[in-house]
Formats: structure tokens, C-alpha cells, sequence
């Protein structure tokens, strides 16, 4: 199969599945033992269009991350939720710079992801069925504490399956946010995680790419942005009238049979 048209299939995969609490990395190892990517490439394949994916949230919330659109009080507010949102991924960088290179090589298989994916997905449905009481209705609200404390729980994610934007999701609305308040800051909180983890695969595997892959990246990153700028637009509508138990069942339906595939 052609390496660019393998490229905008993992891009259309990443757009849809990076903000929805269902694990866009699970997705992509699905998808790409079907496509049979070559594996360094896949590995900085598969983070540098999640960067595609989170510059969405970027372009889609520009008024709100923009400082200089504001007036004085609100530009003090839109810097602050930026120094929380910075200080949130302090423990992904952390220990993903310690731990990462080992769950690379032990945990990416579809086996791991099926476990993960099933997990989270009872957890997801457990969490929307016994809510705690709400006390944090605006991401204006999150204290520096709430964003490092999301940011720990944001480390499960590195287990492949998990799903980073479950996980901070889940996190938050354990701490009293509320649903949309919740993916908002997951949301934020994915614009410096993505960048970092983009920035450092680029300077390890970039000198070894070839012209046909730095281009099946260009196009896998467009897609990606472009995908994940409607899948934002849809599922911020969507969560101020519904739940996440639908996600929840999708995760462990989707996970038993990536269970079932993998014992075969």
C-alpha cells in the first residue's frame, strides 16, 4: 500500500480518536498492524500527528489561549490558565523522560492496548455512575494544585490504550470539575504535552527519514489538524448534553475484541 495513503488513513484515525476519551494511540497500533508501517518510522509517525491533531485546539479556542485578543484583566487570566496548563505537563515530562523509552519497547503491542482500553472503559462508566459533588464550572477556576495533580493522573496515559484524553478527563471530573470543563483542560493541557513529545521524536528520528516519508508526515499532519478541528467542534456539543458512558462501552466492546485477535 502506498506510504501516503497508509499516511492519511493514521491521520483520519489520530483527528477522530485524540480527543475522544477512547485512546488515539491504541488506535493507531491497531490500525498500523494492518498497514504494516515500518516500525521507527511509525513510532515518531504516530506522536508527530498528534501534534496535528492538538494544534487544532489551538486554532478552534484561539480567543480563549490568545492573551493579546483580551482586554488587561482577561489577558491576565488567559496567561495564568497557560502557566497552570505548563505546570501541569511537568509530570509527564518528568516521567516519560525516565520511564519512556521502557514502556516503548514492553508495552505497545495490541495485547496491552485491549487490557487498557477494557480498564479504562469500566472506569470511565464507573465514574459517570457515581459522580461526585461538582465545584469547578470554568477552567478559570483550576488552581495550580488541581493542573499538576491532573497532570500525575495524565501519565497513565504513556500505557498505550489508556487514552490521554481519558485520563485527564477522568482525573479532572475526580477532582470536581465538571464534563466540559474537564475536556476543556484536557485539551489545553495536550498543546504542551504533544509539543514536547513532538519536538523531542523529530530531533531523535528526523536525520534517518527519507523524502517520501517527511512527506507522508506532512500529510498525515494535515490531516490529522483537519479531522481533529471538526471532531473538537462536534464533541464539545455533544458532552453539554450527554455522557461518557457510550465511550465507556465502546471502549471495552472494541477492547475484547483486540482481546480476541490477539489469542487467535
Amino acid at each position: 500500500m502506498d506510504l501516503i495513503f497508509k499516511s492519511i488513513i493514521m491521520g483520519i484515525v489520530e483527528g477522530i480518536t485524540e480527543f475522544l476519551p477512547i485512546s488515539s494511540t491504541g488506535h493507531l497500533i491497531i490500525v498500523e498492524q494492518f498497514l504494516k508501517f515500518d516500525k521507527q518510522f511509525a513510532d515518531m509517525f504516530e506522536i508527530v500527528i498528534q501534534l496535528g491533531a492538538v494544534l487544532s485546539v489551538v486554532v478552534y479556542f484561539h480567543r480563549r489561549l490568545n492573551p493579546f485578543v483580551h482586554e488587561p484583566e482577561k489577558r491576565k487570566e488567559t496567561l495564568e490558565l497557560w502557566k497552570k496548563t505548563i505546570a501541569g505537563v511537568v509530570p509527564a515530562l518528568i516521567i516519560g523522560g525516565i520511564l519512556g523509552k521502557k514502556i516503548s519497547e514492553h508495552l505497545f503491542n495490541p495485547l496491552v492496548v485491549s487490557i487498557a482500553l477494557i480498564v479504562g472503559g469500566v472506569i470511565l462508566i464507573a465514574i459517570e455512575s457515581f459522580r461526585k459533588k461538582e465545584r469547578i464550572f470554568s477552567v478559570t477556576e483550576i488552581t495550580y494544585g488541581f493542573a499538576i495533580a491532573v497532570g500525575f493522573i495524565q501519565c497513565l496515559a504513556m500505557v498505550p490504550g489508556t487514552s490521554r484524553s481519558a485520563a485527564t478527563i477522568i482525573g479532572a471530573m475526580l477532582l470536581g470539575a465538571t464534563r466540559g470543563t474537564a475536556a476543556e483542560f484536557s485539551f489545553f493541557l495536550a498543546i504542551p504535552t504533544m509539543v514536547a513529545a513532538s519536538a523531542y521524536s523529530l530531533m531523535k528520528h528526523a536525520s534517518h527519514m527519507s523524502l517520501i516519508e517527511g512527506e507522508a508526515l506532512a500529510v498525515g499532519f494535515v490531516v490529522s489538524f483537519l479531522v481533529a478541528w471538526a471532531v473538537i467542534a462536534v464533541f464539545m456539543n455533544y458532552i453539554r448534553k450527554n455522557d461518557f458512558k457510550p465511550f465507556g462501552y465502546y471502549r471495552i466492546i472494541l477492547g475484547i475484541l483486540v482481546l480476541i485477535f490477539c489469542l487467535k
